[in-house]
C-alpha cells in the first residue's frame, strides 16, 4: 500500500479528521500508531482523546504546523476540499495531502 511504502522510506504521517468511519478505514488498511503519528481534528470535543482500537492521539489542527508531518491522510475524505482549502499553507510550505478513497491519491 502507498502509505506503508512511504512510511518505510522514513516519511511521517498525520491523519486529518476523527470520524467514526476513520476507525473502519484504519482497521481495514492496517493504519495504526506505527503508521499514523497523530491525528488532528477541528472538533474540540475530540482533541486530547485517542482513536478507538489504535489509541492514536488527536490534536488540534495547529499540530500540523508544529510537528510538520510529510503527509496528511484525510480520514474525513467527504470534507477533503474544505480541509485542503483551509490548510493550503500546509500543502504549500510543509507537506502533501493524501486522499484515501476511492483509490489512494497524493494531492500535489
Amino acid at each position: 500500500m502507498l502509505i506503508q511504502e512511504l512510511k518505510a522510506g522514513g516519511k511521517t504521517f498525520a491523519g486529518f479528521g476523527a470520524p467514526t468511519k476513520a476507525t473502519t478505514l484504519m482497521a481495514h488498511f492496517g493504519l495504526d500508531e506505527n503508521v499514523l503519528d497523530f491525528i488532528v481534528d477541528d472538533n474540540p470535543l475530540k482533541q486530547g482523546l485517542f482513536t478507538p482500537i489504535t489509541h492514536i492521539p488527536v490534536f488540534p489542527a495547529a499540530a500540523l504546523y508544529e510537528r510538520k508531518p510529510d503527509y496528511v491522510l484525510i480520514l474525513a475524505w467527504n470534507f477533503a476540499e474544505p480541509i485542503m482549502k483551509m490548510h493550503k499553507k500546509y500543502s504549500q510550505e510543509i507537506g502533501r495531502f493524501i486522499l484515501p478513497m476511492p483509490e489512494p491519491e497524493i494531492i500535489n
